[in-house]
Parts: structure tokens; sequence; C-alpha cells
């Protein structure tokens, strides 16, 4: 099969045989190609490729920005895609290897809103997403706000600030850490134990947090 009935119409002047373009010859990022093959089967090439036309470097068509998408559609049998062209030396051709790459790796998200969008598409087919990735998403945002306690039961006061403490998760301050099944039971058990031997759940946190604990606590 051919490219074109996967690029838009507005892209389709700048169509060119895959046969025709090279990689960049020292790539130094390592793409998804099942996720981007994944994209391009349900989404199409919604952008175009940077190719450099090489007279500079003596390296014709050479892709700059799109290499793994160029590599993902040649294995799903597309025979042209999109690109534009620059005609740049070596040195620019390598800033923009990297700041292509580089730029992604800077990017943030807010995962609350992030969630919020992948939650409201039926089928999350083409988004680099699975369910489970979208329940985790939906999981870390769902927590309470912040809980300031005025003293732990310990001495330290205002001190004891816990962000939040509930099975699933012990968040203290700025670290959250995810606890399985099983680290919960022992988490479970330190808690009983603890609530035992002082009369009070307060300072739980710290408690954990501050103090060694041996698996046969929680036999």
């Amino acid at each position: 099969m051919t490219a074109l009935a996967n690029i838009p119409v507005q892209l389709l002047p700048l169509a060119v045989p895959i046969s025709e373009l090279t990689p960049y010859y020292r790539n130094p990022r390592s793409g998804d190609l099942p996720a981007i093959a994944d994209s391009l089967t349900v989404n199409g090439q919604y952008r175009a490729v940077v190719v450099n036309k090489g007279t500079h470097t003596g390296r014709r068509n050479e892709i700059l920005a799109g290499n793994h998408t160029v590599a993902a559609a040649q294995q799903l049998g597309w025979e042209q895609i999109a690109a534009t062209w620059v005609d740049v030396d070596d040195e620019a051709a390598a800033r923009i290897v990297v700041v292509d790459n580089r730029t992604n790796d800077l990017a943030g998200y807010d995962t609350a809103l992030l969630a919020e969008v992948l939650s409201e598409i039926p089928d999350l087919g083409g988004t680099g997403y699975d369910r489970e990735s979208v329940d985790r998403l939906l999981d870390d945002t769902s927590l309470p706000e912040t809980l300031e306690l005025t003293s732990d039961g310990a001495g330290t006061g205002a001190a004891a600030t816990v962000d939040y403490l509930q099975w699933g998760y012990l968040q203290w301050e700025s670290k959250r850490v995810r606890i399985t099944s099983e680290e919960v039971e022992a988490l479970n058990a330190i808690y009983t134990r603890f609530v035992d031997d002082t009369n009070s759940d307060m300072g739980f946190g710290w408690h954990v947090l501050q103090h060694a604990h041996q698996e046969d606590e929680t036999a």
C-alpha cells in the first residue's frame, strides 16, 4: 500500500518516495516503533518529516526529524511520506537532530488534565496509551489535598506534615511511593502493632519513615 491514503490533502504536495530518503547517520534517539506505527495507522501522517538535501554534508536526502516515523511507515508498507526540506551543514544538521529530540524530553504534562483528556477518548488506539496506563494516571491524580498535622505525637510539632497516607500510596512531603498488595498487608500489620503499642495512630507516618521494620514484625 502507499502512504497517500494516510496523508491529509494539505500535506499531499509534500509527499516523496521513502526509498529516496536515508536515516540520519548517527541518530542518538531510540523510538517506540510499534507505538508510532499504531499512530500512523489510526491517525495517518499529521506532520511532515524534515529532510536535509545534503549539499553541504555530502549525505543526500538525510532525515533530520522523523527518523522513526519513516521507519515505522516502512514497516507498514508505505511507499511515500510527506517531507519538508532544508539544506544545512553538519553542525546545523546535528543541532536540528538534537533539539528535535531534546524538546520532547524537556516537555512536561498537566497530569490531571492529561488523565481527563484520555479518559474522554473511548478508543485509546493511536494515542500511545493503554487502559492500564490511563488508570495509573487517574490513580495518581486522585489523592486528596495536603493534610497539616499540628503534632505527630512525638514532639516534632508543626514539622509533621503528611501529604497523604493511604492503602495503595505512601506519601511524605513531595515523595510518593506506590505500594503493592503484599506491602499493604505488611504496612497494615505494622500499623496494628503501632496502635497497640501507643494506643493511638498519631505519628504513624513519621514512625514508618523513620524506623526500620523486620519481616517478622508482620507475621
